[in-house]
């Protein structure tokens, strides 16, 4: 590598270390690693703004913003409390019956919309029903993010990787459920287990709490109907162009923004009101990480260590596969693994024609895709929706630190990864 590339390693390195070590905000880190790179012509402003490659993906910046104003939106009707009070009763304010609960609906929705769109809109319902219950927030947050990782695994539309990997690799909606979707049910099933472990000292019942939410009737929540109907049509119409993207050929940003300019032109809600929700810091963050990336994309430091991994494994279709799915999950942890996935699906492209095409060597996109989407749970940054969670945790006066969330998610990125391995092997490599 040159020394340029050796120079941006070191930047993002540094930048990556203080965003662990929360010495500084992982903002002011994110834009200062983001500086540097544009100073020492790591990357330019061409690049860093308007490159599909390795530029900052507008598409998920634009998705975010547009949805963060339709949940701002929605928070005032009172359907939020709503749901807080419909989730508590059901699981009759049993802190494990609750999150099993919040953790299978974040996964199914995440299946069907993308797994960022899905943590904004449960994450309001769960404060408010962790308050009602008396429970800490944070291991619920952190089991939603993970969750929403692994069901937008499922499916072509519920993960941004999967998107990219389904068109560099001609793949269908139904082809993600069929290879996907069966293993996801069992990680499922899997990740509640987890929770248990995990999280079992944060479930302490409170009698009189599940008492007090078992005589509350949901339907006072509601505050304003006219505006729920107005905001329930419009996330209704989201939906759908989301999950007939490949009808429409709409992007998912394009519809968020879409959606969200219907939203506050049709209703009385100020634009004050309507941006009330917007995780700004957030947004900032993502923008100076990509542009972190795309410098390490624009001085080959990725491609190149690509490029090596591809080469140790030639001619392997068994090696090159588990090698993929490992390393995918591993980087994914490190970056955020749209860049990642939009990096590596050419050379995986390559792979595949070379053993067999669609046949064999299909497998390969399947190890992309499990690799980079349930790696993404390993660390803070390692996916969009830990972020987002993070970002609406402390706004919220409940910070997760980025060790706090990267503890437990490294304990289920190796059992999923770890679950994953024998059923790509014995699916497709026997």
């Amino acid at each position: 590598m040159t020394a340029l590339a050796w120079l941006s390693v070191a930047v993002f390195l540094g930048a990556y270390a203080l965003i662990a070590s929360e010495k500084i905000h992982r903002v002011a880190a994110a834009l200062g690693g983001a500086g540097i790179m544009l100073a020492i012509h790591a990357t330019d402003a061409r690049a860093a703004f308007f490159s599909e490659k390795s530029g900052v993906d507008w598409n998920v910046i634009f998705l975010l913003l547009g949805m963060m104003v339709i949940v701002g939106v929605l928070k005032q009707t009172g359907v939020f409390e709503y749901l807080a009070i419909w989730a508590a009763k059901r699981a009759r304010g049993r802190p494990y019956r609750l999150m099993v609960l919040l953790v299978v609906i974040t996964a199914l929705a995440s299946a069907l919309l993308d797994n960022v769109t899905t943590v904004l809109l449960i994450a309001p319902v769960t404060f408010l029903v962790c308050e009602r219950l008396a429970l800490p927030v944070v291991p619920f947050l952190i089991a939603e993010a993970m969750a929403s990782n692994i069901g937008g695994a499922a499916t072509l539309v519920g993960d941004p990787p999967n998107i990219i990997i389904a068109s560099r690799g001609g793949l269908s909606f139904n082809d993600f459920l069929v290879h996907m979707a069966p293993m996801i049910i069992v990680l499922m099933v899997v990740f509640l287990g987890l929770c248990w472990v995990m999280f079992r000292k944060a479930f302490v019942y409170d009698p009189d709490r599940a008492g007090e939410v078992m005589a509350l009737d949901e339907r006072e929540a509601i505050a304003d109907r006219r505006l729920l109907w107005q905001s329930l049509t419009v996330l209704a119409l989201v939906m759908a162009a989301f999950v007939l993207h490949p009808v429409l050929h709409y992007e998912p940003s394009v519809v968020a923004i879409l959606g969200a300019g219907l939203l506050v032109a049709a209703t009385k809600v100020t634009t004050e009101q309507a941006i009330a929700e917007v995780e700004w810091p957030t947004l900032v963050f993502f923008m100076g990480l990509f542009v972190m990336v795309g410098a390490l994309v624009q001085t080959g430091v990725i491609g190149q260590v690509s490029t090596l991994a591809v080469e140790a494994t030639s001619g392997q279709l068994a090696l090159t596969t588990m090698a993929l799915l490992w390393a995918s999950a591993g980087l994914s942890a490190i970056v955020d693994n749209i860049p990642y996935v939009a990096t590596m699906s050419p050379i995986v492209a390559d792979l595949v024609q070379a053993n067999g095409g669609h046949g064999p060597g299909q497998v390969l996109w399947w190890a992309l895709a499990f690799g980079a989407d349930l790696g993404g749970n390993a660390t803070a940054v390692g996916a969009a929706a830990n972020v987002v969670v993070i970002g609406i945790a402390a706004r919220n006066g409940h910070p997760i630190s980025f060790w706090q969330f990267t503890k437990y998610g490294l304990i289920v990125t190796v059992v999923t990864v770890a679950l994953v391995t024998p059923y790509l092997w014995l699916r497709y490599l026997t």
